[in-house]
């Protein structure tokens, strides 16, 4: 690709990202869906997913922590699918209490959001503001695996945003907008699981989960605060899922209907 087919893509992105696009066919939303749904429950390949579920739990408590006025020191993603965020501010009171809240709804919220982007016809904003996204929390990644793990993946939604078909485009976003509704919940369900494991062995002020930390900073018991990712988890589900499929103009039902429309 030369100059000026650089410049010529470059401008047919900018112009996208001010306009709507046609919605992609029923069959397009629907396998996303099922592969996304894979993606999430297949064991041996969510140990690989679960990585992009951690950059947008990180990345929820760092924007947090910026907007509550704490200072961010570092983002640290792990090979086992763990992460850390540093922020530096009071340990106690309202700021810490949101960031510390603003990990495990991230990733449901992210997705949320997307199908907002989505059902709006808004396909190329929505990667882009993806790509925006992972820059950021590149910027602030301090250690090799992170910084090579949302530099993998943004390269990745930057290779079909710049080089993808309509279609690809279309399939990809959709997908990565039902990966992030569908994987809300399952860390939650993991979350409960580990604290349990850990309660029964050790003394609970040990415990260094989300919601025990959220326990200690509230006083409120840390199954209160797992329930409340959960609520949020699904609920974005069902409300991001009804945004994907609301506008879907090519769903034709054997045998219910005559007539199909042919899309837009």
């Amino acid at each position: 690709m030369d100059r000026a087919e650089w410049v010529e893509r470059g401008t047919s992105i900018a112009d996208r990202l001010t306009t709507t696009q046609a919605q992609p066919p029923w069959w397009l939303v629907a396998g996303a869906a099922v592969v996304a749904l894979v993606l999430v429950g297949y064991t041996p390949l969510w140990r690989f997913t679960r990585n992009i579920v951690t950059i947008a739990h990180e990345g929820g408590h760092a924007l947090v922590a910026l907007l509550t006025g704490r200072k961010l020191n570092s983002i640290r993603l792990h090979s086992d699918t763990s992460g850390l965020t540093v922020s530096s501010g009071k340990p106690y009171g309202l700021g810490m209490i949101l960031t510390t809240m603003a990990g495990y709804p991230g990733p449901p919220l992210l997705g949320l959001g997307f199908a907002a982007l989505l059902g709006a016809g808004r396909i190329t904003l929505m990667l882009w503001t993806a790509i925006a996204l992972l820059l950021a929390v590149l910027i602030m990644t301090r250690n090799v695996y992170g910084m090579l793990t949302v530099f993998a993946v943004g390269a990745t939604v930057f290779a079909v945003s710049w080089f993808g078909t309509d279609t690809l485009q279309a399939g990809f976003a959709y997908l990565g907008a039902w990966f992030l509704l569908l994987a809300g919940a399952r860390p939650v369900i993991e979350l409960q699981r580990g604290r349990s494991r850990q309660l029964r062995s050790r003394h609970q002020q040990d415990v260094a989960s989300d919601a025990d930390q959220l326990a200690r900073l509230t006083h409120l018991p840390g199954l209160l605060w797992v329930g409340v990712f959960g609520v949020i988890a699904v609920g974005s589900l069902l409300v991001g899922a009804g945004l994907l499929i609301s506008d879907i103009s090519e769903l034709c039902l054997p045998n219910v209907s005559a007539t199909c429309s042919t899309g837009r």
